[in-house]
This record gives structure tokens, C-alpha cells and sequence, in this order.
């Protein structure tokens, strides 16, 4: 069993010692950066949260999920309506393989949808992370023609 718990603050020490060694920071951005994005949302009070994945009584994983601010390479069919973007998505390398990321995915989702509304769910994917890229499509993410540079799009609708 997992528990998510939303980082009100602007730091949460317990993430930091999330082992992602194996995972390129081409394909995840690092931890610092992914807090970097989660202060920006709670400056700005965009809606979403950050939360640190919890199992076994220690922080597994976390994940961004929150308001989408539009970008040019953003799928076209997002254009004027409102959005989630996931901006970071990690599970510890020696928890993964559990289901906790599938867990923790879904009840993220289904946070936010019931707190601020249900809304298409874009993410980019390093276009050689195939594992990714597997485990959102058994998630319902659909790949989309857009790109960003080296990033693959995929859309979840509600």
C-alpha cells in the first residue's frame, strides 16, 4: 500500500534521497529542477500538486502534477481549453516493478480530478524511453503527433 502526501512547502527534504542513478536526466529531470517547477506553480497558484510517494514508511517517489501553462509544441487540440501537465514523474530505482508507480499515478489523477475538475492530461517522453512510454499507454495515454525537440506527447482525456 502507498500513500501520497501533497508538499505543501517549498522544499521537502524527504525527496531528495529518491535513488533515480539509473535514470538519465535526458529522459527525467532531476530532482532540484522538479521542485524549481513545483515552487513556480505555488508562486504563480497555478492548481495541482506535488506529491512525495510514500511505502514502506519511506519516500519512494514523487510526482508534479498541476495546471498546464500552454507552449507552442503543445498538442493542437489542447489550443484554448484548460489542462494538467505532468512535469515529473520518479520512483525510487529499488522500489520500482512493484506497481507503485502505476498506484501512485492513478491516485494522483484521480486527486486532482476530484479537487479542481477533471482535464486532458498531456506529458512528454524522451523518444527513447520506451519503458515510458509502455507504461503510459497502459495508463490510457494516447501518443499524439506533437514533439518537443526529443520529447514524444501523449494525452490523456477524462
Amino acid at each position: 500500500m502507498i500513500r501520497l502526501a501533497p508538499i505543501e512547502g517549498p522544499d521537502c527534504p524527504d525527496v531528495m534521497h529518491i535513488d533515480r542513478s539509473d535514470i538519465s536526466e535526458d529522459w527525467v529531470d532531476a530532482i532540484p529542477d522538479i521542485m524549481a517547477l513545483h515552487r513556480y506553480g505555488l508562486e504563480h497558484h497555478l492548481i495541482g500538486h506535488t506529491y512525495a510517494i510514500y511505502a514502506e514508511n519511506a519516500c519512494v517517489g514523487m510526482l508534479l502534477i498541476g495546471e498546464g501553462i500552454p507552449w507552442p509544441c503543445d498538442p493542437p487540440e489542447l489550443t484554448g481549453i484548460p489542462f494538467y501537465r505532468i512535469m515529473g514523474f520518479i520512483v525510487d530505482r529499488r522500489y520500482r516493478g512493484r506497481g507503485i508507480g502505476s498506484q501512485a499515478l492513478e491516485m494522483a489523477i484521480d486527486a486532482v480530478f476530484r479537487e479542481f475538475g477533471p482535464r486532458p492530461i498531456p506529458l512528454g517522453v524522451q523518444e527513447d524511453n520506451h519503458p515510458a512510454m509502455r507504461f503510459y499507454e497502459a495508463h490510457g495515454f494516447l501518443r499524439s503527433d506533437a514533439r518537443d525537440e526529443d520529447d514524444v506527447y501523449f494525452l490523456r482525456y477524462p
